[in-house]
């Protein structure tokens, strides 16, 4: 007997809709399960075939948990209200509200036609202001936020500003920049409006900063290593350049501690727990300082160059010492000599994303600055590259 697939998977998709087959009630005395897809972006004209191919190992999974009694919750969204749903627009030359709404109706009707056990009435779209006013206020929580280790969370902007009042900063133990001053509370009283709120960008959980990122000026944005191959953008083919421009950041490493802590109460498999701590990146060492020898041609104060290491017992065996080549100290201490050749290999080197240089761990690179560090132990000259 021929299987009439169009006959019986119409009829069946026509009873789960009508009916709320896949709806999760919140008052169910059964189990709670929580299955989440990643949402796709509607960045096309229509799914494409590794779209089904997570969502089908999910679906069976979420079936498989219904059948054992729990109350599923199988929501699905759309992640519309970014780089790919706008770059989408403007290769169509449309409104990216208009791609984006048509685009999400094709999605929806594709994946109601493969027969997904999605709960449509939790339906999610990022574009949507009702969703992202919540990012926004995220945003807003955390930059009217500090963290107080000492009672190792989150508090009021406002606690810290009392206590920069009556007491200043020096016993304040709190998550903030490394270059912040210590100061009194009669310091504080009189600095100005703008440099009080200076010195709390220092303190909040949201804040500016300057940062290295991947630039793409054709897509007039900021990318994520995973949107870059082999140095060009992934949508588009544009080229990439890491560039320092000034950026919201967010002072999430103020919850290291915490975050490894809570690992460790998790029934997640030990791999994945490894690259969560690989990725939260504890360190115990020290900082050791090198002075900078300075030039014939240096009319500047001597920098100092500060190494971080998990084995301070071998700082007598240091032989030469290097620089990230879009470090600060890289165009002040480069000789006369060396600018051309080190100048060159900046340019290079900004051409490729991060991740890039990472992982192309066989290849040793590297020019010298003509520049060299003193020993703190030994007084010799180190070379700086």
């Amino acid at each position: 007997m021929r299987y009439n697939f169009n006959d019986i998977e119409s009829k069946w998709q026509k009873h789960w809709a009508e009916n709320k087959t896949f709806k999760a009630v919140n008052d169910s005395a059964k189990p709670k399960y929580y299955v989440l897809d990643m949402f796709p972006y509607p960045s096309g004209a229509g799914l494409h075939v590794g779209h089904p191919l997570g969502y089908i190992a999910s679906d069976i999974y979420a079936r498989y948990k219904r059948h054992k009694g729990f109350n599923v919750l199988h929501p699905q969204g759309y992640d519309s209200f970014g780089l790919p749903a706008e770059q989408y627009a403007i290769q169509t030359g449309q409104h990216p509200a208009i791609t984006t709404e048509e685009n999400i109706k094709t999605y929806r009707r594709q994946l109601d036609q493969i027969g997904f056990s999605f709960d449509w009435s939790r339906e999610v779209r990022t574009s949507d202001p009702k969703y992202y006013k919540w990012t926004q206020w995220v945003f807003i929580q955390l930059f009217e936020s500090w963290y107080n280790y000492k009672s190792n969370k989150a508090e009021n902007i406002s606690v810290l500003i009392d206590l920069f009042s009556s007491e200043g900063n020096s016993s304040i133990n709190a998550a903030c920049d490394d270059d912040t001053e210590q100061f009194t509370a009669a310091q504080w009283n009189a600095f100005s409006t703008e440099q009080q709120q200076q010195i709390l960008l220092k303190y909040r959980l949201t804040y500016l900063a300057e940062a290295e990122v991947n630039w793409c000026p054709a897509l007039g944005t900021v990318l994520a290593n995973d949107e870059i191959v082999n140095g060009v953008s992934e949508r588009g083919g544009h080229p990439v350049v890491r560039k320092k421009m000034t950026q919201w950041m967010m002072r999430i490493s103020a919850y290291a501690e915490r975050l490894l802590q809570g690992l460790e109460t998790i029934d997640w498999p030990d791999p994945l727990k490894e690259i969560q701590r690989n990725w939260i990146g504890k360190s115990v060492g020290a900082q050791v300082e090198f002075n900078v020898i300075p030039t014939e041609q240096s009319n500047e104060e001597s920098p100092i160059i500060s190494v971080f290491t998990t084995r301070p017992d071998t700082i007598f065996g240091v032989s030469f010492m290097t620089l990230a080549p879009e470090h600060e100290l890289v165009s002040k201490i480069t000789t006369p000599e060396q600018k051309a050749d080190v100048d060159a290999y900046v340019e290079a080197t900004a051409k490729r994303s991060e991740r890039d240089r990472m992982a192309d761990v066989k290849t040793i690179t590297g020019v010298f600055t003509g520049t060299y560090a003193q020993h703190p132990f030994t007084k010799e000259p180190i070379p700086i590259w």
